[in-house]
């Protein structure tokens, strides 16, 4: 599992997240810890794939400029916005979501709406994590941002992300943080 996956499942399912994700989906904590120890590898595999095309790569890059909190994960859980939620897992999952939100349904053993409900609740810190790992608050990698995130920084995403090599379908997002590195030097 990579560095940045670790740490967002490890914040994610610290005691103060899980009880504000509990509270807002009427889920155990148990509950939540499993289904978010399956959903995180997905969703960050999809960022990934996503992110390997121009039009991804751009879209992801806009996303990350506009979730850039550095509140505890439960604070952003407990104020996330669910619609808001809801349309960035629209983006991350696309024409997958309904199969997805399905089969972690039939895993976790919550409810549909539960499952949507959690990752809609979870999507925009999910991004902030990644916007604070690509400015190197927590990793290696870094993006400029100091002069904020902005069309330049979009483009030279964009561009160079057209010579890589696409990720594939299989991985886990272990490739999203390497991504971002290689996307800033």
């Amino acid at each position: 599992m990579s560095s940045l996956l670790e740490s967002l499942l490890g914040s994610m399912t610290e005691d103060s997240a899980l009880s504000a994700l509990s509270g807002k989906t009427g889920a155990s904590k148990d509950q939540v810890s499993s289904l978010l120890g399956s959903a995180l590898p997905q969703l960050m595999g999809s960022l990934t794939q996503n992110a390997s095309t121009e039009e991804g790569a751009a879209s992801l890059a806009g996303a990350l400029a506009q979730h850039t909190s550095t509140a505890s994960m439960a604070e952003q859980i407990q104020q996330a916005d669910e619609v808001d939620g809801g349309k960035i897992i629209g983006h991350i999952l696309g024409a997958q979501q309904n199969s997805v939100v399905g089969d972690l349904s039939s895993q976790s053993g919550l409810t549909a709406p539960q499952v949507n409900s959690i990752l809609s609740n979870i999507a925009p810190a999910l991004l902030s994590g990644v916007s604070a790992a690509g400015a190197g608050k927590k990793t290696g990698a870094k993006f400029d941002l100091s002069d904020g995130f902005d069309m330049k920084d979009i483009m030279g995403l964009a561009g160079k992300l057209l010579g890589k090599k696409k990720p594939t379908s299989q991985n886990n997002g272990t490739d999203l943080l390497g991504l971002l590195a290689k996307l800033t030097k």
